[in-house]
């Protein structure tokens, strides 16, 4: 393992040059603190947990201190936001430090995000706040324990430096890695300010960096998209059947990678709503959990826009379609898992529709509902869960279904059936309501709940000792919280 000082740096976006980015050193915060860090994120850095511990660490991820190798930008990108274009974003408030190269040989972006202003800051303050901070590493690391790719959260670095939001707060800077941010936005920008020349430079730079396999294929442009569209389909999928909301899936927020990205305004479902909107912002509706699924999709088509100029429109399209066909299939695949199910049948999209239709008439939990449904046999199972539905002649016909169901398989013993079902239904899960509690512990100077939290979310799988109330259904009030972009 590492010491700060001997990471080893290579800039490979930066050498882009100012086309794509514009150098600016990060502004620092006062009287830097330490709220939380990730030894598994630091990992992929091959950095020494224990750094985290020193001084120098909360210097160099607060602005203060830098390393003479790093060379931080600011990205340029646009984007569509909620339907509409915007012809110029870019990091108005982060900033990428440099590139590490780790021991396997793998990049990692060092990306801080509320580092001040930059030309893109869109007379903004440049600064993140210390809830937003912890709401994205809490997420982040969350969702990468869950299985769901994700940009990564290494720590949270608090201040006294104050900041104006609905109220007065304090700044804070985290520090996310993810192997790129380029974003479907980057590719639309050079698109509409009419830069061919850079569009096709950023293209084939993507195309070296982090789908190199695709050089071989006899259209590597198009080979490449086809692998975006495939992962964007695994990655929607997963949400949806983890009740994960983005909320602002914006073409600026869509990752190249196709890994979760940019977190704002997110939440986990609690009850049940196909129809729920964790984002204040969206009257509309249109970030909805269940407009995921289409909008996924559009931004696919917003991308393919931009990619026009190296790949044909009837290939794009061709290409696009096969997104709804690969998500349900990565969908089905894991419901059926959440549900026990080893085999497939041709009506187990029916079965699934229908026992989502009684959860959302019930208002029922949909995370405690397939967690208990592995605890005991099927048939007692469903007996325990009978009364948390409102339909209960709908419930006892969809049990006799799955209960046929299971028939029809080898399920091996009660005990396989539970460890198997266990292995992909999460005891714990971020709730917004958990996520509040420890924001509102952290902003009186307690970050005791984060840490104690974040420790709790890296094994969701597995029951944890006097851990009990990070697995129980939320109280009312904790349903109802709104959440906006800025927090």
């Amino acid at each position: 393992m590492k010491a700060l000082d001997e990471l080893d740096f290579d800039n490979r976006f930066a050498r882009l040059g100012d086309a794509f980015s514009t150098s600016v050193l990060p502004e620092p915060i006062d009287q830097p603190r330490l709220v939380v860090a990730s030894d598994a994120a630091l990992a992929l850095l091959d950095l020494d947990p224990t750094q985290a511990q020193t001084p120098l660490f909360c210097e160099v991820f607060s602005g203060h201190k830098l390393w003479a190798e790093a060379d931080p930008r600011a990205m340029v990108y646009s984007g569509h936001q909620f339907g509409g274009y915007t012809p110029r974003l870019g990091d108005g408030r982060g900033l990428l430090l440099g590139e590490v190269r780790n021991d396997a040989g793998e990049h990692w972006d060092l990306h801080l995000k509320g580092a001040g202003q930059t030309p893109f800051s869109r007379m903004g303050d440049g600064r993140a706040v210390l809830r937003s901070s912890i709401r994205e590493f809490l997420a982040s690391e969350a969702l990468h324990a869950l299985g769901i790719p994700s940009s990564r959260a290494a720590c949270v670095i608090g201040s006294s430096t104050p900041v104006w939001r609905e109220r007065k707060e304090s700044a804070a800077m985290v520090l996310r890695l993810a192997q790129s941010h380029v974003r479907f936005g980057s590719f639309e920008y050079l698109y509409y300010t009419k830069q061919p020349e850079q569009l096709k430079e950023l293209g084939e730079y993507v195309l070296a960096q982090h789908y190199p396999h695709c050089l071989h294929q006899p259209e590597p442009w198009l080979a490449m998209f086809r692998e975006i569209v495939e992962r964007n389909a695994e990655l929607i999928a997963k949400w949806q059947a983890y009740g994960f909301c983005h909320g602002v899936m914006n073409t600026d927020n869509m990752s190249i990678l196709g890994i979760t990205f940019d977190f704002g305004p997110y939440a986990f479902l609690d009850d049940f709503d196909q129809n729920f909107i964790c984002n204040h912002s969206d009257h509309e509706g249109r970030y909805s959990f269940s407009n995921q699924v289409p909008i996924a999709q559009w931004n696919l088509s917003a991308l393919a826009q931009a990619l026009t100029p190296f790949i044909s429109v009837e290939a794009l399209r061709e290409t696009i379609s096969l997104f709804l066909p690969l998500y349900q299939a990565h969908y089905l695949d894991l419901m059926r898992r959440r549900l026990g199910l080893t085999s497939a049948e041709d009506d187990d999209a029916e079965l699934i529709a229908q026992l989502l239709q009684l959860m959302q008439t019930g208002g029922v939990d949909y995370h405690l509902f397939f967690r208990r449904l592995g605890d005991a046999p099927a048939a007692d199972a469903l007996r325990t869960l009978r009364d948390d539905f409102i339909d209960l002649k709908g419930f006892d016909a969809w049990g006799e279904r799955l209960l046929a169901r299971i028939a029809r398989q080898d399920d091996g013993s009660q005990a396989q059936r539970r460890e198997r079902m266990h292995a992909v239904n999460p005891l714990y899960v971020l709730r917004n309501y958990l996520a509040q509690n420890a924001i509102s512990a952290a902003e009186q100077g307690d970050y005791e709940e984060v840490r104690r939290l974040h420790r709790v979310l890296s094994d969701p799988f597995n029951e944890q000792p006097g851990m009990a109330e990070y697995a129980k259904r939320p109280p009312d009030w904790g349903k109802h919280l709104e959440i906006s972009c800025s927090s």
